[in-house]
């Protein structure tokens, strides 16, 4: 299939999620995304994700993983004029991540009504990195350094990478819980009460247990963690982070009819419950196109007794 033909075949993928969000899709704000990626575009890992809500305006974000070998996400959207170049902090992340550790692959984020949203820096799947490696860093909030006894203490110090939302200056710290035991409910409601976020409910505690990573959300802002978001892999639309209505409901239809590419398999996908100081809101990534790795976690995952 000819890269013009691959660039095409994914934006009309784009577009019937946006509109199974119920949301638009801009096809100045995607295509330039697209078509710089567009050698690529066959054997990236592409998820479309929604965020489910009462006002359905939650929009849809289109995540793409490509190769480090690539340009990676962030210099690519300064070259493209996606982004505005920035002093902040946040604009060094991925350099000082490049400098100093070994890159497995790269993540671009995008708001398909929006525009250009994060860069994803991820390690190697066999040679990730320890909390405390990385909170020294130039470029990483203080709140990393200031938190980091606390993320340790609940075992979330192996890291698997981190992205950047350039446009809220927050930076996500992508914490891996493969090779750990379940987040009973009591260690769960324990760590939200330190943190000082919002307590789960039942159906939530017992969607966390079921959790493959979770992700702290910090900004350069203050020492507190902005929210968190427990993350569940699988193949069973009916594993929802809640029962409420009319989210429950938005989640299912989406769930069980998202494009997806890989014919003959049953769709993967990945729930967050995310949690603030304030509040909890759902969100439901349908992977478009996987990998042999997201094939191995949802087998594994979708193995866990209930």
């Amino acid at each position: 299939m000819s890269e013009a033909t691959e660039v095409d075949r994914v934006y009309a993928a784009v577009e019937k999620a946006a509109a199974l969000a119920g949301t638009s899709c801009a096809g100045d704000k995607v295509l330039p995304v697209l078509t710089g990626h567009q050698d690529l575009l066959d054997d990236a890992v592409i998820v479309f994700s929604m965020t489910a809500s009462a006002s359905r305006s939650g929009g849809l974000d289109l995540s793409m993983t490509v190769p480090s070998g690539h340009t990676d996400p962030y210099s690519f959207a300064l070259s493209k004029g996606l982004i505005e170049p920035t002093d902040h902090p946040a604009g060094s992340v991925v350099s000082d991540f490049q400098e100093r550790f070994p890159i497995g692959m790269y993540g671009i984020d995008v708001d398909v009504a929006e525009g250009f949203k994060k860069a994803y820096v991820a390690f190697p799947s066999d040679d990730l990195r320890e909390l405390d490696k990385l909170v020294d860093l130039p470029s990483m909030p203080r709140s990393a350094a200031e938190n980091a006894e606390l993320f340790t203490r609940y075992g979330l110090d192996k890291v698997t990478g981190v992205s950047v939302d350039y446009k809220r200056r927050e930076l996500n710290l992508y914490c891996d819980l493969t090779d750990g035991e379940p987040m009973e409910s009591e260690l769960v409601q324990s760590m939200l009460r330190e943190m000082g976020l919002k307590e789960a409910t039942e159906q939530g505690l017992d969607f966390a247990k079921r959790s493959f990573a979770v992700y702290p959300t910090l900004s350069w802002d203050s020492s507190r963690i902005e929210r968190i978001c427990f993350a569940v892999i699988t193949t069973d639309a009916s594993t929802t982070p809640t029962k409420s209505e009319p989210e429950a409901g938005q989640m299912w239809d989406y769930a069980t009819t998202a494009p997806y590419a890989y014919v003959g398999e049953q769709r993967a996908l990945v729930y967050g419950l995310a949690l603030s100081s304030e509040k909890e809101y759902y969100k439901l990534g349908a992977y478009y196109q996987i990998s042999d790795y997201q094939r191995k976690l949802v087998k594994a995952f979708d193995s866990l007794p209930e």
